[in-house]
């Protein structure tokens, strides 16, 4: 006889917003339970090994669980976060991995069960009740899907998309008119194995990896062509638990790169035929071994896979020779998945800028109530390999540096349409393929994951459906929240420490009209957010200041080892900010903050008046 557990909350799949529902649905009170298939939680942001998360970067977006995330590494990594030059935090997976575990086994209402995986939904009429697996079946109140490819949603039959829309749907500008030879190969963005590399010392040659079975260099050749050796290896540099102060230097690579690199895309329409999802995984993990071997032996044999850094858990990571399958993330890092029909979808016109200004419109109902639930900023951004794909942009430049047009999601996106006792919270949420390059991202998934889990204990407190559900009653929760309140409006002068930082919140949801088009509170003063003192630990500067362009500024330094030598000026907090835009031309200047080598920055925490 199959056993049966009954749950308030179940969260099928334990990735980054599985990960994140079930620490918020568990925080707010529910009995919660969440299920993963591997013995590591958070999904892109540790198990697939994509520890330089994107998004979110810039202080006032570093709210709820996210800005809790980035303060738990930060402790737990004294080094620092800033070493690769694709993000502004690269931390050890296991860093990672280990403080999501810590959060989710100190909630005693929270059970997490690991090694499994779902293969039925139970329903009743149109509401979602339970979930089998192997030997169980689990029943609860709210299910969330919160599986890499949004398994659930095939299992229960629930209405969702996948692969391409055309213009004439949502009439969204970088959407095609009709297939080409790119929607036709590429149903989806292409998935990527993560591979860390290890340096292991100027004339040393790291141990030998494997040539893969199939191995075609001439696919890799030009990879770091233009951007050369240095920048290649250092994009998503990280500093590695074994490793001593920030002086000692950085030795671990992780290679998740685009251009003639390790995207794996070919058939892709397997991912979501279970018979076939395992050929899959072969292939692309083996061409990922096929690039870092291309890296050994074209690049520098100094370079090898790294050891001990992830669990060995998949066939392919146990072909390989003892301990280098620990290289490699334990699962692929999807960037699509199968994704719901919702109450409402987001698309391409959803995360764009309103005309003349540098934020999207907020999302609101018929009657005119803002819906927002997670924030993101990331700018649009699409995987095809041997394919160029221009989106509309949505970039501009902020504190030195590119970043994105910040943009809410509207709680709709997350409620199926006809379906009850169900959410979902991770890159199958109701969006358009074309917007889905914006909302994949880690910071926003953990939000999106966030609402989904407060929206079930919420409907546990007040036994109804998420359709039914007033969205200002989860507004106050996720804003009010005791362990890691989170902004649903985007506002680039209000930082999570500032005085007025509820109280702004709530004004412009209940006043959206009054929304500013920049992004920025003309009542709210920056000086209200607090300055931090400058560390011992941390770099300390003085220079001439140099403006370029606009947003675009250098130093260079008094002492520098060679003449004139420019370091590049960012900052990811309002304040200082502001003071770059004031400074001339030839300024004397001085302050402290962190010294990146790989993007040859200075990030900024404290100017000297």
């Amino acid at each position: 006889m199959v056993a049966t557990v009954q749950v308030d909350v179940l969260v099928v799949g334990a990735g980054t917003g599985g990960t994140a529902a079930a620490l918020q649905s568990a925080r707010r009170g529910a009995k919660t339970m969440v299920v993963s298939e591997f013995p590591w939680l958070g999904g892109m942001l540790t198990s697939a090994g994509v520890s330089a998360p994107d998004g979110n970067e810039l202080l006032p977006w570093q709210t709820g669980l996210w800005g809790a995330f980035i303060r738990a590494l930060e402790q737990h990594q004294p080094q620092g976060l800033d070493w690769g030059w694709v993000s502004n935090f690269a931390y050890d997976p296991r860093v990672g991995a280990s403080i999501l575990a810590d959060w989710i086994q100190s909630l005693p209402n929270l059970q997490w069960v690991v090694g499994h995986i779902p293969l039925g939904v139970t329903r009743k009429g149109d509401r979602i009740t339970g979930v089998e697996f192997a030997d169980w079946v689990v029943t609860a109140h709210i299910i969330i899907d919160g599986t890499e490819l949004g398994d659930l949603l095939t299992l229960g039959d629930i209405p969702h998309r996948w692969g391409w829309e055309w213009q004439s749907q949502w009439n969204e500008p970088s959407a095609p008119v009709a297939p080409t030879p790119l929607t036709l190969t590429y149903p989806v963005q292409s998935p990527t194995w993560v591979v860390v590399l290890q340096d292991y010392g100027a004339g040393e040659s790291a141990p030998a990896i494997p040539t893969p079975s199939l191995y075609d260099p001439a696919q890799f050749e030009g990879a770091w062509d233009h951007y050369g050796v240095e920048q290649f290896i250092s994009y998503g540099q990280f500093i590695g638990l074994e490793s001593g102060a920030r002086q000692g230097g950085c030795h671990r690579y992780m290679i998740n790169w685009p251009i003639h690199g390790n995207d794996y895309g070919q058939n892709l329409s397997r991912l979501v035929h279970g018979s076939s999802r395992q050929e899959f995984f072969m292939e692309c993990f083996a061409h990922s071994e096929g690039f870092a071997h291309f890296i050994q032996t074209r690049l520098n044999p100094r370079y090898g896979l790294a050891t001990g850094i992830f669990p060995v858990c998949s066939p392919m990571q146990q072909s390989l020779p003892s301990n280098q399958g620990t290289a490699f993330g334990i699962h692929p890092y999807f960037r699509e998945s199968r994704r719901l029909i919702g109450i409402s979808t987001v698309t391409e016109l959803d995360i764009l800028p309103i005309p003349n200004g540098q934020v999207a419109q907020l999302p609101t109902d018929n009657n005119g109530q803002v819906t927002a639930i997670a924030i993101g900023n990331y700018p649009n951004d699409h995987h095809y390999p041997g394919y160029e794909f221009p989106l509309s942009p949505k970039s501009l430049r902020w504190g030195g540096r590119w970043t994105g047009t910040p943009f809410s999601l509207p709680y709709g996106c997350l409620i199926p349409q006809t379906v009850d006792g169900f959410l979902v919270c991770e890159k199958n949420i109701s969006v358009s393929h074309i917007a889905n390059g914006a909302t994949r991202l880690q910071p926003l998934v953990l939000a999106i994951g966030q609402a989904a889990g407060m929206a079930a204990a919420l409907c546990i407190e007040r036994n109804c459906q998420p359709r039914d559900l007033p969205v200002d009653i989860l507004q106050h929760a996720l804003l009010t929240d005791s362990s890691a309140p989170a902004a649903v409006i985007p506002l680039f002068n209000l930082t999570p420490d500032h005085p007025q930082w509820l109280s702004t919140q709530q004004h412009f949801l209940r006043n959206p009209t009054l929304y500013p088009k920049d992004g920025y509170d003309p009542d709210l003063s920056s000086k209200g957010s607090s300055s931090p003192s400058p560390q011992q630990t941390d770099f300390h500067f003085s220079g001439t200041f140099i403006r370029e362009n606009f947003q675009d500024y250098g130093l260079f330094p008094t002492r520098s080892t060679t003449a004139q030598q420019r370091l590049n000026l960012i900052t990811l907090t309002p304040h200082i900010n502001e003071r770059l835009a004031q400074l001339t031309n030839g300024q004397a200047i001085a302050g402290s903050g962190t010294f990146n080598t790989a993007g040859n920055w200075i990030t900024i925490k404290w100017l000297k008046d």
